[in-house]
């Protein structure tokens, strides 16, 4: 019962980690219907700014903060620069070339400059793990996917009782009727895309002190963020949250009572199986065109 309960919460950690990589792509294609495939990369910032601007002496709220700022800045530019101009027609795919080759610049600048290995982030909340029905596990990773429910919440609330949440669900929901209503639309994609930054920022400075500040962190993490957004069925953001959770969960048990070689062969052999019963994903719906 212990090894179970074990399992269960280092599974929730780890889901709520994808979930929050997953709701930043959520907020990306709600905006744009295109991604930014640099996330993963972004999710890095997080922890290796906070890191450097650490060492450098600032205090950890204020080296987070200034860290998450500096992803958001990042996901905006990246909207404007290698996305927009190459997402002007409904079928277009240049942007996945571009943001892929952003990211893999991103990391190797960070690799040449930051280093290759992997550096602490001393907290207060992984020096002691904590007993829960005799299961071992630090505070940081309890506080993973609390954040999780606040920040799901805080992005609902975002979005129904703000002006600029309601416009991004308007440009979400017919980008050419908001734009006959006066929103800029183009200007509403780049906060989005800026907002999606922070989440993933945010993402990487909470997981660090769990897995070290490295340039790689975020490789594989981002693309599981990705798969768990598309098998939830990326336009529902409930359905990315829990999707994310039993992910994790899925990854614990099987690293568990398989191994961890295992982990990713049958979590990646799962998805593909969700998506061959769920094409629009197990949250989504068929989208209907009116001509």
């Amino acid at each position: 019962m212990e090894a179970l309960l074990q399992y269960l919460l280092t599974g929730l950690s780890a889901g709520a980690i994808y979930s929050m990589i997953a709701l930043g792509f959520y907020v990306m294609w709600s905006a744009a219907k295109a991604v930014n495939f640099t996330f993963g990369d972004v999710f890095m910032l997080g922890g290796v700014l906070t890191v450097v601007l650490r060492e450098m002496g600032l205090p950890l709220p204020m080296a987070a903060a200034a860290a998450i700022l500096i992803a958001a800045l990042s996901g905006a530019v990246i909207e404007r620069v290698f996305v927009r101009p190459f997402n002007r027609e409904a079928n277009a795919i240049g942007w996945m070339l571009t943001t892929i080759a952003v990211g893999t610049m991103m990391e190797s600048f960070t690799t040449a400059t930051y280093g290759p290995l992997g550096r602490a982030m001393p907290t207060p909340l992984v020096e002691q793990p904590v007993r829960i029905g005799g299961a071992g596990i630090y505070l940081q990773e309890l506080l993973l996917p609390v954040v999780l429910v606040a920040m799901t919440l805080a992005l609902e609330a975002f979005y129904r009782r703000t002006v600029l949440g309601r416009a991004m669900r308007a440009v979400a929901y017919n980008r050419v009727a908001a734009g006959l209503v006066g929103i800029d639309a183009d200007r509403i994609t780049m906060l989005a895309f800026a907002l999606a930054g922070g989440i993933g920022a945010l993402a990487g400075f909470l997981v660090a002190p769990i897995v070290q500040a490295s340039s790689s962190m975020g490789v594989v993490v981002g693309l599981k963020g990705f798969l768990v957004a598309i098998i939830a069925g990326i336009a529902n953001a409930p359905g990315v949250v829990i999707t994310g959770l039993m992910y994790g969960v899925l990854e614990k048990f099987v690293e568990a009572y398989l191994s961890t070689a295992a982990r990713d062969a049958i979590g990646f052999t799962v998805m593909i199986l969700v998506l061959l019963l769920y094409p629009q994903g197990i949250f989504g719906r068929r989208e209907v065109q009116k001509v």
